[in-house]
């Protein structure tokens, strides 16, 4: 099953919401790394019933830098937060934001991770939106808290010592922009470069110009031209388990599952026990 769902699909199951079976939960959660937060771009517009999600403190915990700047929140945690969204088990939720997914993915994983069999990203995401001509409101929306239950483990994770192992037996894939993973730039974390072994493959690659998904067999070629096969197993890593959670959707439709590494370089390159590599 698609794990995504475009702009005029999303318009028709809104319009039939108040008679569908099962109820249809919009999250909008724009964020841009560094804030500030998407709350005000949500209050100047967004589609019309979405709720409000904000990934630094509903989609992430805090820890030791060691921990990542986005480690998973604690469950109870997120299980407090999906009330608070409105969810409960069994609806059909969709997760956009104004950044092509990258930021809306997190949600998708989490969810996912937590549970939930529904959940889709809006392919192209706030701008598709309003290119079909979608409602924009202003008025937020304050739902009446849900009674959702959450557990951790649905989806796969691995910790920093099975990435550094990864490469040995599997394909570690590095989200990052490129010039990060070669250890040129390094804008927030505290050494630049990659976990040894690692393949660079930027989220953006992912990405047709419009900031849609590439078609399933176009993705299924770009994971296979960086080793990916059926056969071995892959995990995926960004800065802070954010992008990386987009790849990892971006490989479901290509018909891989792949484990995320949640502290990802961020959690990595805080440890100085933990060996850094550059260049391509």
């Amino acid at each position: 099953m698609t794990q995504l769902i475009d702009a005029p699909s999303l318009a028709a199951a809104l319009a039939e919401q108040p008679t569908a079976r099962i109820p249809l939960r919009v999250l909008d959660v724009r964020w841009k790394l560094g804030g500030p937060p998407g709350r005000d771009e949500y209050a100047a517009g967004h589609i019309p019933g979405a709720v409000y999600v904000d990934l630094d403190t509903e989609l992430a915990g805090h820890g030791l830098p060691t921990d990542g700047r986005h480690p998973l929140p604690a469950v109870d945690d997120f299980r407090d937060a999906v009330r608070r969204w409105g969810l409960d088990d069994g609806d059909d939720v969709v997760v956009y934001d104004d950044a092509s997914g990258t930021s809306a993915a997190r949600a998708w994983w989490l969810l996912r991770h937590a549970g939930f069999e529904s959940v889709r990203l809006l392919d192209g995401g706030l701008a598709a939106w309003r290119a079909a001509g979608g409602a924009i409101e202003t008025e937020p929306t304050i739902p009446e808290p849900g009674t959702a239950a959450v557990a951790w483990g649905a989806m796969p994770t691995i910790d920093a010592d099975a990435a550094a192992a990864f490469p040995e037996s599997g394909v570690l894939l590095d989200a990052r922009a490129g010039e990060r993973f070669r250890g040129e730039v390094e804008p927030v974390d505290p050494r630049a470069g990659h976990i040894p072994g690692a393949v660079s493959a930027p989220t953006t690659g992912n990405l047709a110009d419009d900031g849609t998904l590439l078609p399933a067999d176009a993705l299924a070629d770009r994971f296979a031209a960086l080793g990916v096969t059926p056969d071995a197993p892959v995990a995926v890593y960004c800065g802070s388990g954010v992008t990386a959670a987009h790849e990892i959707l971006a490989l479901e439709e290509a018909g891989f599952a792949a484990a995320l590494y949640p502290g990802s370089f961020s959690a990595w390159s805080n440890d100085d026990d933990r060996p850094v590599a550059t260049g391509a």
